[in-house]
């Protein structure tokens, strides 16, 4: 993404003939991206199968769950899959639904197996529901085994249903399960809503029955390559690539490719009324934007690197596959699409051709308007603009607390339902064990700690291997509440050399993690965009201004998600990863449109314009296309609030709301009037900043 310059005021003339052979230099990027697909197709196929869903490969790497997930799987049997089945009547249990119950479970564990014993019914004390927790190893870490194995069980649970009598079955294998079921129809649904959005909004931009038609085909293109290039990466660098890292990649790439292709295009029009040949003018328009597309787009790809120093696996692991994303979208954005735009020629654009010579249809300019407003009382404008983003983040005392994970989806499965009957029916008992891993030498006395601990409720060994015990422990209080995790801290804190862990513990790692992990990574990000700005706008004030400006965006987005979440959309919490995903992607994001303002009053301050007329003529000029690439960008992130997962809606939210926020708000009427009010101190301490007027260049 960058800045469309608008076209030197010059008479148009014919460029000199060029050699015949750079005539056959489209053909050539044509025939070397044709190529690349052909390789990249097959490993970009592989890349679904490639993705890594289980809890491990989300949670922090140094984490007590991570320790405790890493020795289960090296335990006799390998991972363990804990699953609960929930027999429920309203009006209280028959003597018939308990024989019925125990029948049904006498056939499951006949067709498989589970430890520790026949699965023993514990009966509610209202007795309107009696749950069996089960245990086994027979799936291990297979997913695939898992699922066809909850799967089976349901299957036997719905088998001669008895009315009125409700049998469901939860507890964390089944929600893993139910969770993996939903990864698998994310990729498909993403792809063709995105797609969709994106060929409805090109349609409406450029009013052609075909030009559209061109940019998408090539981001289209970028997505298969940048799903080649992370197949490869995680091959080569064995990087944890979850389905939600790679749901958001495929946004990032359709989103900034489609703004790349805007603001390229949006040039390129511009320049073939002024030169004959595509060719040249392709040239031309590459030569104007191409440095602050570049510098924009490596603006976005450091910010997400640095999201390699996270100590959270799915975090860190976003971090390159997103920077993958967006240069596939620059690289092809900046090859194929010129190549195959020159080859096509002016008859792209039909039926409104840009004819060389001709002068475009003058229009009154919104943002022309925009800037008039600002510029009449800029002081006014930002200090009202300022009050109504600190205004929006006030809403920030109104998040919800961290999002459980029964909560994660938009619509419930089975296994949430299961769980929160249990919840309603054993409010003083635990029904989701947490796991402990003692070495087997202190494992008796572990146990004994365990069973002192405050809150818990029971303590049983299970397993031993390799040096390590497994204690199940169930706690008196119900799953992710604040008394359950009392009793997580009481156990770590308790047993010295063991290792604490288990859904629950997972959820308070995850939690405790992103607080760290945000302390590290968004200093990192600031520093990294800071340090672009001032080499491309060679300022500090500038920088420092975009900088404010974006992360001001972020906290009154994170606000209004305080005021929509739950009390609009019902959400019982956000996802702990969020404020850290949401600030790198704002900031960098952000950041890009403020380049393309600051970039172009640059260049008309090195023109001679005074800083009034270089501010407002910025604005004019590269506001109309700018407002379409932040309308695009918005609305391919908004596909991700179609996905049936509350973390993928609010990140589709924050980041749709943000980037609007930016385009409408920020760089509108904020950055305009906020420089409007410095005048040449915004290129502060750089020459620029005590430059005098000077003559327009000829």
């Amino acid at each position: 993404m960058g800045p469309v310059l608008t076209a030197s005021e010059t008479t148009p003339a014919k460029p000199p003939a060029r050699p015949t052979a750079w005539r056959a230099v489209p053909w050539a990027v044509v025939a070397l991206w044709v190529a690349v697909i052909a390789l990249a197709l097959p490993f970009a196929g592989k890349l679904a199968d490639a993705q890594r869903d289980n809890i491990i490969d989300y949670l922090p790497a140094s984490a007590d769950s991570t320790q405790v997930a890493k020795i289960e799987q090296a335990l006799p049997g390998g991972e363990s899959t804990e699953l609960v089945v929930v027999y429920h009547r309203d009006g209280g249990l028959t003597a018939a639904d308990r024989t019925h119950a125990q029948q049904r479970i006498d056939e499951i564990t006949g067709a498989h197996e589970f430890g520790g014993g026949p699965p023993r019914g514990i009966p509610s004390q209202d007795g309107t529901t009696l749950m069996y927790p089960m245990s086994t190893t027979e799936p291990g870490t297979d997913n695939d085994a898992r699922i066809a194995l909850v799967d089976d069980v349901r299957e036997r649970l719905a088998a001669a249903p008895v009315e009125g009598l409700d049998a469901e079955l939860g507890g964390p294998g089944a929600l893993m399960t139910d969770m993996e079921k939903v990864f698998e129809t994310i990729d498909g649904t993403l792809m063709i809503a995105t797609v969709l959005v994106v060929a409805v909004l090109l349609i409406l931009t450029y009013r052609s029955p075909f030009l559209w038609l061109v940019p998408l085909t090539v981001v289209g293109t970028a997505a298969v390559a940048s799903q080649a290039l992370v197949y490869g990466l995680i091959q080569g660098f064995d990087l944890t690539v979850t389905s939600q890292s790679a749901a958001i990649m495929t946004v990032l790439v359709f989103g900034a490719g489609t703004d790349y292709a805007l603001l390229l295009v949006a040039r390129y029009r511009e320049e073939l009324r002024r030169i004959e040949r595509p060719y040249d003018a392709m040239l031309a328009a590459l030569r104007g934007c191409g440095p602050a597309v570049l510098a924009s787009s490596g603006t976005v790809a450091a910010g997400l690197l640095c999201l390699l120093a996270a100590d959270l696996n799915s975090a860190s692991g976003l971090g390159p596959v997103g920077a993958v994303g967006v240069v596939s979208a620059l690289a092809a954005m900046l090859t194929l699409l010129p190549a195959v735009l020159v080859l096509l020629g002016r008859r792209v654009f039909w039926p409104l051709v840009p004819a060389y010579g001709s002068e475009p249809k003058q229009r009154r300019s919104l943002f022309a308007a925009m800037g008039s407003s600002a510029g009449r009382r800029p002081a006014a404008v930002l200090v009202s603009g300022m009050l109504l983003l600190g205004a929006l983040t006030l809403g920030v005392f109104n998040l919800p607390g961290d999002l459980a994970q029964e909560d994660s989806f938009t619509q419930q499965p089975e296994s949430v339902t299961a769980m929160k009957t249990l919840a309603e029916a054993y409010p003083g008992q635990g029904s989701q064990p947490i796991t402990v891993v003692a070495p087997t030498g202190t494992a008796e006395a572990a146990l004994a700690e365990a069973r002192r601990t405050q809150g818990v409720a029971s303590a049983e060994a299970g397993r031993s291997g390799g040096g390590w015990t497994e204690i199940t422990v169930l706690a008196k209080d119900a799953p992710e509440t604040p008394g359950e995790t009392a009793t997580i801290e009481a156990l770590r804190a308790g047993l010295d050399g063991s290792h604490v862990g288990g859904p629950s513990a997972q959820q308070l790692d995850l939690a405790d993690t992103s607080a760290s992990d945000q302390k590290i990574v968004i200093p990192l990000v600031l520093g990294a965009v800071l340090l672009i700005l001032v080499v491309l706008l060679r300022s500090l004030v500038a920088p420092l201004m975009l900088t404010v400006a974006v992360v001001a965006v972020w906290g009154a987005v994170m606000g209004l998600g305080g005021l929509v979440f739950e009390p609009v959309f019902g959400f019982e919490g956000l996802d702990p990863g969020m404020p850290l995903l949401s600030f790198v992607f704002l900031v960098a994001l952000g950041v890009d449109y403020g380049i393309f303002l600051m970039h172009r009053m640059r260049e008309e301050s090195l023109d001679g314009a005074d800083p009034r007329t270089a501010a407002l003529t910025a604005l004019r000029t590269t506001g109309g296309v700018i407002a379409s690439a932040g309308i695009v960008l918005a609305a391919t992130f908004t596909v991700l609030m179609n996905l049936p997962l509350v973390p993928l809606f609010e990140m589709g939210f924050l980041v749709a709301v943000g980037v609007l926020l930016d385009t409408f708000l920020v760089r509108t009427y904020l950055v305009t009037s906020a420089s409007l009010l410095l005048g040449r101190r915004v290129w502060w301490p750089g020459p620029l900043s005590r430059r005098g007027p000077a003559a327009p260049k000829p």
